[in-house]
């Protein structure tokens, strides 16, 4: 497992990004076009995050926000985040297609496909849960096992405890299964909350249901 970790998961990283990178590059030309003509602002969008050992570097995504949104406050504390996503934005949101840009990301070192989704900087509730977790030991992903079970939708505590099974139990096949989980929950636009987090009820019922998973 620790070879995996070590070696095979950056080098499944790197194979796996570059030739997405290539394979997605008409419809990423395309987003660019749509961005550019759909409101004023560049077409990333740059933030900083906290990355393996609480280092920090810059997360790019596809804007999906008018610019004059405030920059490092999480849209579920926006008064109205709607109001503030343009219109190519929802449908960007709304097929996860605005997390593209971090292929670069990934081919840079800085985060991984499967890992726990970067917080921001000045995320300390959730910095502080994934701590008790070691989640902040490894590197975040694109996607992760918190992503396919509830997404915006789990409250804080429950989102670091699934970020601290996965690190717990990082293999290939986990791995794998969160891939494959990914585009189900995409699909289906499960745990998509705008504005919204930690709308999940009964946190103790579901978090005893993932763990036996």
């Amino acid at each position: 497992m620790k070879v995996y970790k070590v070696f095979i998961k950056r080098i499944l990283d790197l194979i796996l990004s570059f030739i997405g990178l290539v394979l997605l590059s008409p419809l990423i030309l395309l987003l660019c076009i749509l961005i550019k003509l759909d409101s004023k602002g560049p077409i990333l969008f740059k933030q900083k995050r906290i990355g393996k050992d609480k280092e920090y570097f810059n997360i790019l995504k596809f804007r999906t926000m008018s610019i004059d949104t405030p920059k490092d406050m999480p849209t579920h504390m926006l008064r109205n985040p709607d109001a503030h996503i343009t219109n190519v934005g929802k449908f960007l949101r709304k097929t996860s297609l605005d997390e593209l840009p971090q292929i670069i990301n990934i081919l840079k070192g800085e985060m991984t496909i499967i890992g726990p989704r970067p917080a921001l900087w000045n995320q300390e509730d959730l910095i502080r849960e994934r701590d008790k977790y070691h989640a902040n030991d490894i590197k975040p992903g694109l996607t992760g096992w918190a992503q396919i079970n509830g997404r915006d939708e789990l409250e804080i505590p429950l989102k670091a405890e699934l970020d601290g099974y996965y690190v717990k139990h990082i293999s290939f096949l986990f791995d794998f299964k969160c891939f494959i989980g990914t585009f189900t929950s995409v699909l289906k636009h499960e745990g998509v909350v705008e504005g919204g987090t930690g709308e999940m009820s009964e946190i103790k019922k579901k978090s005893k249901e993932v763990r036996s998973l």
